[in-house]
């Protein structure tokens, strides 16, 4: 007999230009239109993923978006080839058990201090700002494996938090620097700079 209702999920990674970190994609929505990170084990309470992930020893940190996982790993595990089979594994069996990606509940307690939803007290450039994160960079950003959230505005300096895959990766220094801050100050005058914060 064929079991019907679950979808039979697939899994396929995909390298970041971080080489601690790899992207498993999935054929399935775990967090639609939203992204959240967990740096570490302490942090992924909300989630039932992410706990589960941090049980295997060489997993450092987890990042959740709409269609897949930024798994960033310890420096002393030997290679991704060597792992990788085990994970896409239990993601395979997690997804096609449907068990919950992300308790939104817990999550709103956690993650209300950043992010690049617009808000009626945002100043104008602040609006900008946000906009352009989320039209332009974040789908850039997405096919890396990361995300880029806004922190803060203030004097000509914009603060962003890098994500995933972007966070400690020397390239997406480079980007957020050569292209986020060119782009920015092409479309928003008023900024100045654009600094990054990791977690």
């Amino acid at each position: 007999m064929i079991k019907t209702g679950n979808p039979v999920i697939s899994i396929y990674t995909e390298m970041t230009p971080n080489p601690e970190t790899m992207k498993f994609v999935a054929n399935k929505l775990l967090y639609p239109g939203k992204s959240v990170d967990f740096p570490d084990e302490v942090s992924s309470k909300p989630s039932p993923l992410a706990q589960q992930l941090f049980t295997f020893p060489f997993i450092k940190s987890v990042f959740i978006a709409s269609n897949f996982v930024t798994l960033t790993k310890t420096a002393d595990t030997e290679d991704w080839q060597d792992v990788i089979p085990t994970i896409k594994q239990f993601l395979k069996e997690f997804l096609e058990e449907g068990k919950a990606v992300v308790n939104e509940e817990e999550l709103s307690f956690v993650k209300a201090e950043s992010s690049n939803e617009v808000h009626a007290d945002d100043d104008d450039v602040v609006k900008r700002i946000k906009e352009l994160l989320e039209n332009y960079v974040k789908p850039a950003v997405e096919m890396d494996g990361g995300a880029i959230q806004f922190k803060s505005y203030e004097d000509g300096r914009v603060n962003l938090m890098l994500q995933g895959s972007c966070s400690g990766c020397p390239s997406s220094m480079i980007t957020l620097k050569a292209g986020i801050e060119g782009m920015m100050k092409r479309m928003i005058p008023e900024v100045r700079e654009v600094v990054a914060e990791a977690e």
